[in-house]
């Protein structure tokens, strides 16, 4: 089975998430066994449900599919689950917890994932004993650059025997696809809390095409971001734009330090 992984991922808006990421051991491989190999179950856009070996989720639309499990909700529970709207795919995408939830926030804003889906497609194994098991990684990215990046959002201090199982299974899968995976808990506070607030502007609503112009004329090779906002005319109608240019990719700053009206913001290409 082909496919290329994502080059330089470390490197890019992604490298947010994946500075998030530890390594779960191959402790879990022990509870892997596959006679005959992995199975996948996955829903295609109309609902219809595909059972069949590994290698059909490289002819997949994944980006397209359908959640392949509900998220639960009961009296009492401890985790958060919700829905965002997602910028790079233009409708809802489900998440768990408020973990998750930074971990989508981060993927919507990687100018370098071009499709995302939750809970992507059900991963089917079994145990030494013979026992089917099986589990659904809680998301799958399509990489612009090639292949795929599928998360596990788990932090380390409650990921249990069970788990390190599944994130083995999930990981020898990916390896044999040619796709990237990682397991990751909670990001940077700053760069996570900085990322929500840019996703406050996301929709292309936010977009103002002469002010959009106005903004990039005025930072170009960078000003403190009070100060470009203000020589492209009244704060109150160019910060929206400005922090949705931001969103976008086209006006840059150091995200991995709080953003505020000091932030030096640049024209994305200007060194």
């Amino acid at each position: 089975m082909g496919g290329r992984t994502g080059k330089g991922l470390e490197d890019c808006v992604t490298g947010d998430l994946l500075s998030a990421s530890w390594d779960p051991g191959d402790a879990g491989l022990a509870g892997v066994w596959l006679p005959g190999g992995f199975e996948v179950e996955y829903a295609e856009p109309g609902g219809r449900e595909v059972r069949a070996g590994l290698g059909r989720l490289l002819r997949a639309d994944l980006g397209s599919c359908l959640p392949a499990r509900s998220f639960p909700s009961y009296k009492g529970q401890r985790n958060y689950p919700g829905w965002f709207w997602s910028a790079t795919m233009g409708r809802l995408v489900g998440f768990e917890s408020w973990v998750e939830r930074g971990h989508l926030v981060a993927l919507d804003f990687a100018a370098e994932v071009t499709a995302i889906t939750s809970q992507p497609f059900w991963l089917c194994w079994r145990n030494p004993a013979g026992k089917v098991s099986r589990h659904a990684p809680d998301f799958w990215a399509r990489l612009a650059g090639g292949g795929a990046l599928v998360i596990d959002s788990r932090p380390r201090d409650v990921a249990g025997d069970g788990d390190r199982v599944a994130f083995a299974a999930a990981k020898l899968a990916c390896e044999a696809l040619g796709w990237q995976y990682a397991v990751c808990g909670e990001m940077d506070p700053v760069a996570a809390a900085n990322q929500r607030w840019l996703a406050g502007y996301r929709h292309p609503r936010c977009g103002h095409p002469a002010t959009e112009a106005r903004l990039l004329g005025a930072f170009g090779r960078g000003l403190p971001l009070m100060e470009g906002a203000e020589a492209a005319g009244d704060p109150i109608a160019t910060l929206p734009v400005l922090f949705h240019l931001m969103w976008r990719r086209e006006l840059l700053a150091d995200l991995s330090l709080v953003l505020s009206h000091r932030t030096v913001v640049r024209r994305a290409g200007r060194a």
